[in-house]
């Protein structure tokens, strides 16, 4: 049985010296005059792509984003991606773990989770020149050193990411305490990112959360406009095509992987979903 590659920390950016949770390079460093191709992986942190000039393609979980000048890329862990920037692509490359960047605040935290939801930021000249000049700062306190420096990197990394929120178009949800609202829908997709080969049932989640399966049905049609049963699903369906593409496993061990016993019932489940059979989706789209 394969995995999908996985890429941690400090082998991404080959820094085995520094263990700090935290790691940059600027891309014409990395790239060395040379096109960068990254075959389809997934990462065990965020991943920053802010791009000042480039061309090329990057594919993220599935879905194809164009590569243009002003954009950033922002990944959340475990997604999975494909990226291919032409030589004289210029920008930074920044990656993060929960361990190096975990605000105490609860407006920061709410920052982070907003952005997280999307993946693709395409910005004008002055916000991006903007964004760009703290990316600045943050190499030089990497590259440099001096004392307090991850202090200075996680105040700048605030600012990044609350002009990502302005420039992604958030707002608040509506109705009663849309920040417990969030942070229910956060534990949520933790959960359920832990516990899906095991756990398909909203009443596990429900329990697990110390809610009952209507007050979680209400805190993801409030944020998401679904059902939490249709989370699952979605989120079962996602990894399914994960596993598909970016493995040669067969289907019977795709199906044990995702927690399916009846690997006829993880078929017409997947068809029911997706309008193809495992197979004919891997054949169409691999």
């Amino acid at each position: 049985m394969h995995k999908i590659p996985v890429r941690y920390i400090n082998e991404a950016l080959k820094e085995p010296g520094f263990s700090g949770g935290f790691s940059m390079r600027s891309l014409e460093d990395f790239m060395e005059g040379q096109d960068m191709l990254q075959t389809l992986h997934r990462h065990t942190f965020y991943y920053v792509l802010a791009l000042e000039k480039a061309s090329g393609e990057h594919t993220i979980d599935f879905a194809p984003y164009p590569v243009n000048d002003n954009t950033v890329f922002f990944m959340r862990p475990g997604q999975i991606h494909q990226l291919f920037l032409e030589n004289g692509s210029r920008g930074y490359l920044l990656h993060f773990t929960d361990d190096f960047y975990s605000p105490a605040e609860r407006a920061a935290r709410q920052v982070l989770r907003s952005i997280s939801t999307r993946n693709c930021f395409p910005m004008e000249q002055a916000p991006f020149s903007r964004l760009y000049q703290l990316l600045e700062i943050i190499h030089r306190e990497y590259t440099e050193k001096q004392e307090r420096y991850k202090q200075a990197i996680k105040s700048a990394l605030d600012m990044v990411f609350l002009e990502l929120l302005r420039q992604g178009g958030h707002s608040q949800p509506s109705g009663e305490r849309p920040e417990y609202i969030q942070e229910r829908l956060d534990e949520l997709l933790e959960l359920v990112e832990k516990h899906l080969p095991e756990h398909k049932q909203v009443a596990f989640y429900a329990a697990e959360l110390h809610l009952s399966s209507y007050q979680l049905n209400t805190v993801t049609k409030t944020l998401l406009g679904k059902s939490c049963s249709a989370l699952i699903n979605d989120m079962i369906i996602l990894e399914a095509r994960r596993q598909l593409l970016a493995t040669s496993n067969q289907v019977n061990q795709v199906a044990a992987i995702l927690g399916y016993e009846d690997v006829s019932y993880f078929i017409r489940f997947f068809k029911k979903h997706t309008g193809f059979s495992p197979e004919a989706f891997r054949s169409n789209f691999k």
